[in-house]
Order: C-alpha cells, then sequence, then structure tokens
C-alpha cells in the first residue's frame, strides 16, 4: 500500500510520538516555515531526549519550494532512518514525505492533521485535530 502512496502513509501525532519514544533511530522533521517555528510553537521531544530537525518545505515570505530541501534534511538525518514529517496542517508534510521517498530516504511518514490541525467550524486551528489538539508536548517563544 506504502508503495502506491509514494511514502510509508499517515500516522496520527500520538501514533508519531508513539514511533518517536520507540524507535531509537526515529526523527520529527518540522517542514514549517521559519515564521511558523518562532510565532505558533514548536514540538517538544525533550521527554524522549531528541530534538526536532527543522528544514523549511517553503521559504517565507514568498512561500516559494525550497529547492534545497533534500540537501539539508542529508545534513541531519540518514536515508535509512524512519522521517516523520510534520508541518501546520498535514499538507506540505505529506508532499515532503513522498518526495524524499523519491530522493532515496526509506523510510518517510506524515504526521496526519499536523502540528496546528484542521480548522473547526469558526476557522480557528488546535481545536479539532493534531499534534497540539492531542495534548503533545510542545513549546513556544
Amino acid at each position: 500500500m506504502a508503495e502506491n502512496l509514494g511514502y510509508q502513509g499517515d500516522i496520527v501525532p500520538s501514533a508519531a510520538w508513539a514511533m518517536l519514544e520507540k524507535e531509537p533511530q526515529a526523527q520529527l522533521i518540522d517542514c514549517r516555515t521559519d515564521a511558523e517555528w518562532r510565532y505558533v510553537g514548536i514540538p517538544d521531544l525533550s521527554a524522549l531526549r531528541k530534538r526536532v530537525v527543522f528544514v523549511p518545505w517553503q521559504i517565507y515570505p514568498h512561500m516559494q519550494q525550497n529547492s534545497a530541501f533534500a540537501e539539508q534534511l542529508r545534513e541531519h538525518v540518514g536515508a535509512t532512518e524512519t522521517l516523520l514529517f510534520i508541518c501546520r496542517s498535514g499538507g506540505r508534510s505529506r508532499m515532503a514525505a513522498i518526495a524524499m521517498q523519491a530522493q532515496g530516504f526509506s523510510q518517510c511518514y506524515n504526521v496526519e492533521h499536523g502540528f496546528e490541525g484542521d480548522r473547526d467550524d469558526k476557522g480557528q486551528r488546535a481545536r479539532r485535530n493534531g499534534w497540539k489538539y492531542d495534548k503533545l508536548p510542545w513549546l513556544q517563544d
């Protein structure tokens, strides 16, 4: 099934946390923009004695695709490590997982619903699903 998707598939944030906890080689790749990291917050993996890898899929403010994404990712992780990509709501991270699987990274997953999740009926995030909604650890400057 993963072959048909072009990557290993989607996992919910709580399953991503469990995989990060269980697998020593699992890495969380936050592919949001630097503005999102600064103003919205970041996942906190300190309880797992791990650090998030920050590589933007798009470059703020014009949001063009980061042409050096694969190269920058390779500076932090190996091709056989389990890579869990996360963005705001799961769209960019899915694109990153597909692209990096095609670039030779063998275990690429998308964190479904991302860090903030889908919008609720009032247009607000983190109230329906996602990392924050699941009350997983996070930090904000």
